[in-house]
């Protein structure tokens, strides 16, 4: 699986900061996103390999915005990470059906996010 170009969406600048040198530092190029509009907006520029998405945003939540991506066959490709502090595992599983790969729970560090990339296949060790 080649995976080289990175969509973290959040609307916390920070949190896309801290996602970007994460990414980066594993050799990704990445984009950011402060909403699931603007994360639209930039897939249909150019289509992302993998996104790290937040689930509560406004405009557009990470739900809504999963669910309006995935409707677009030529996503079904991209993996698509849920990061965020909802821990209730029918949201968890909700957003797993809706087409997310994986999810973390924030906070995270580059350990936690490498090794869902591991397990996904996306990097290897």
């Amino acid at each position: 699986m080649s995976v080289e170009n990175c969509l973290v969406v959040d609307d916390s600048s920070v949190v896309r900061k801290l996602g970007r040198g994460m990414l980066e530092g594993l050799g990704f190029s990445v984009e950011e996103a402060c909403d699931g509009q603007d994360a639209l907006e930039k897939c249909n520029l150019k289509k992302p390999d993998f996104i790290l998405l937040d689930w509560n945003m406004p405009i557009m939540n990470g739900m809504e915005f999963l669910q309006e991506f995935r409707n677009n066959p030529d996503n079904s490709d991209v993996i698509v990470v849920f990061c965020t502090t909802e821990n209730d595992i029918t949201k968890i599983m909700l957003a797993m059906e809706a087409g997310a790969n994986e999810y973390i729970m924030k906070p995270f560090d580059e350990a936690i996010l490498k090794g869902k990339l591991i397990q996904l296949g996306v990097i290897s060790e």
